[in-house]
């Protein structure tokens, strides 16, 4: 296994940060269920990780339910009925979640409306009143 977690060319988390424990799956599994450990728990620091400050906020922000009170990540896998695939599927579950949180999100530009638009609504609130004023009673300027 290589000693780093690569999630970019050019970022990547070492292996050494990210801690493992495997307990019993949940649900059904036959003979085993009750006596082998396979469903893989992991669990990875993101205060004291090299992640950029904007980026840990943003997984705070995409990923609430899977950061503990402390600033730990708690990740599950319990897919695969073995415990070095869970282990993978937590490290590319982990892979995933910070990658999205790398991501700058673009930023917004507001748009005007064309003057054709502008024209169009003006016209259509000038033919609303007008419908509006035709129905009101007349005014005999008492």
């Amino acid at each position: 296994m290589t000693p780093y977690l690569e999630i970019t060319p050019s970022f990547s988390i070492p292996m050494a940060e990210i801690e493992f424990s495997y307990v019993r799956s949940s649900g059904p599994g036959g003979q085993n269920v009750n006596k082998v450990s396979s469903k893989a728990v992991l669990r990875w620091n993101l205060p004291a990780s090299p992640l950029p400050d904007e980026a840990k906020a943003r997984f705070r922000e995409f990923y609430p339910s899977y950061v503990s009170e402390k600033g730990d990540v708690i990740l599950t896998g319990q897919r695969f009925r073995d415990a070095p695939k869970n282990r993978d599927d937590c490290l590319e579950k982990l892979r995933e979640m910070i990658l999205k949180s790398l991501e700058k999100p673009k930023k917004r530009i507001p748009t005007k409306p064309t003057r054709g638009s502008v024209r169009r609504r003006l016209a259509e609130k000038a033919k609303h009143s007008a419908k509006k004023e035709l129905r009101r009673p007349p005014d005999f300027g008492d």
